[in-house]
């Protein structure tokens, strides 16, 4: 691989090493560059995601920009914001929903993406980032509630997407409460929010 910033986004955009495990062509849904400042670890593209090829272009994507209070301009300047999932390309369909990450992308791409950006905060959206990068044996509950403990590298947050609605109904909380601080986080660490 090479070292610079711009190829490694370049390649990883045109991976195809999971190809076989996919129900679609690949087509690796990331966003970034080395000058993000805010990096978002996620799950995984949804179909519209990756029919677009804009990460997070969905009901998750507008709950999310709400909850960090960042509008699509902001969202979508890769200057701003880098977009990793767990799985760059949409694992597909299941029984309840998309299937989980494909398993591959991580170890073989974010530890060389992130040796080229320095960011001033990593999110970590839902619990496959999180189990991945805490490696702790708490519930996203727990990690969400102790969530200033996780500063100055990490801010842990649910998944957005709309099936967490029973969550989010159950841990009021959160947006009431945690949402706010965490936007403050965001405003102190990053330029241009």
């Amino acid at each position: 691989m090479k070292n610079s910033k711009t190829d490694i986004f370049s390649q990883a955009r045109t991976c195809v090493k999971c190809a076989d495990l996919l129900p679609y062509p690949p087509n690796p849904v990331i966003q970034g560059n080395g000058n993000s400042q805010i990096c978002v670890i996620g799950h995984a593209p949804g179909l519209r995601a990756h029919q677009t090829s804009m990460p997070f272009n969905d009901a998750s994507g507008d709950r999310l920009r709400t909850w960090l209070g960042i509008n699509k301009d902001k969202f979508y300047d890769e200057d701003l914001v880098a977009i990793l999932p767990m799985s760059f390309c949409y694992p597909g369909k299941g029984v309840s929903g998309d299937l989980p990450p494909i398993k591959c992308c991580a170890p073989t791409w974010h530890d060389a993406i992130l040796q080229h950006m320095q960011p001033s905060i990593t999110l970590l959206v839902g619990k496959f980032a999180q189990d991945y990068y805490l490696q702790e044996r708490h519930t996203l509950t727990e990690r969400v509630r102790r969530w200033q403990d996780f500063l100055p590298v990490f801010l842990v947050l649910p998944h957005p997407s709309p099936r967490n609605n029973i969550w989010l109904k159950k841990n009021t909380w959160f947006e009431q409460h945690v949402l706010p601080d965490m936007r403050q986080v965001l405003k102190t660490q990053c330029d241009g929010l």
